[in-house]
This record gives structure tokens, C-alpha cells and sequence, in this order.
């Protein structure tokens, strides 16, 4: 990639921009409200606000950070639609990582299978391991 294909990338879209808040509880998560701009910083009324949720959860790897859309012409709404909107996520996250953990497992050479490897015989030498 050459250096103006990354600038092109790195470009912001001045007709794309929102300001953004951030509203927590202190306990749960945060609720990030987007308001459309105009190029001038000033409200964009053609274009609808987006609250985004935000929360963690806590894996035995250590914290995963979760970002789910809120449906809601309001802050009051968008908050009241959080604790449904934040369990799907953790349920759409649990199903990728199991997903994830199955394409590894499958992915995994056992020593002495398949016999398509690198190694004579299919196996390493001193292949002892079976997982």
C-alpha cells in the first residue's frame, strides 16, 4: 500500500460528522449519544441521533468490552432498552467465541493423522502428544 492509498483511508468525511457525549451510571455501562453535525459544528437535522451502548463483561481470558446500537428518539429510551440490547450482545459474543473455538479445534493437527503434513509418516518426530 503506498502512502496516499493510506491517507485516502485515513480521510475524514467532513459530512459524516457527529458529536459525541458519553452517560454512564458508574455501575453497568455507557450510553454514547451521536448528534449529526454540519461541517460547522452545528446540528445536522436532516440526519437522526445514535445512541450506542456500552458495557463489559468478564470472561476467564479478563474483561470483554461489548458495543451494541440502541433504538429510541431519547436518552430515557435508549437507557430503557440497555439491559435487553446488552444481553443479546453477550449472547451474539458467547456464540462467535464457541463458533471461533470450534474452527480452532477442527484447525488443529493431531501428530500421526492425515499424513498431508511436512513430516514423513504424517506425524513429528517424537510425536507423543494427542490432543
Amino acid at each position: 500500500m503506498n502512502k496516499q492509498d493510506t491517507m485516502d483511508q485515513l480521510a475524514m468525511n467532513p459530512d459524516q460528522l457527529y458529536r459525541e457525549e458519553v452517560f454512564t451510571d458508574q455501575e453497568t455501562g455507557s450510553i454514547r449519544r451521536l448528534t449529526p453535525v454540519n461541517r460547522d459544528g452545528s446540528p445536522d437535522p436532516d440526519r437522526d441521533v445514535q445512541y450506542v451502548g456500552q458495557t463489559q463483561v468478564m470472561t476467564p481470558a479478563g474483561p470483554l468490552p461489548l458495543s451494541f446500537e440502541l433504538q429510541g428518539n431519547s436518552l430515557g429510551e435508549a437507557a430503557a432498552q440497555f439491559a435487553q440490547a446488552a444481553g443479546q450482545a453477550i449472547q451474539e459474543a458467547v456464540e462467535e467465541i464457541k463458533r471461533l473455538q470450534r474452527e480452532q479445534q477442527s484447525s488443529i493437527m493431531v501428530p500421526g493423522q492425515g499424513g498431508q503434513g511436512g513430516m514423513p509418516g504424517g506425524g513429528m518426530p517424537g510425536g507423543g502428544i494427542k490432543l
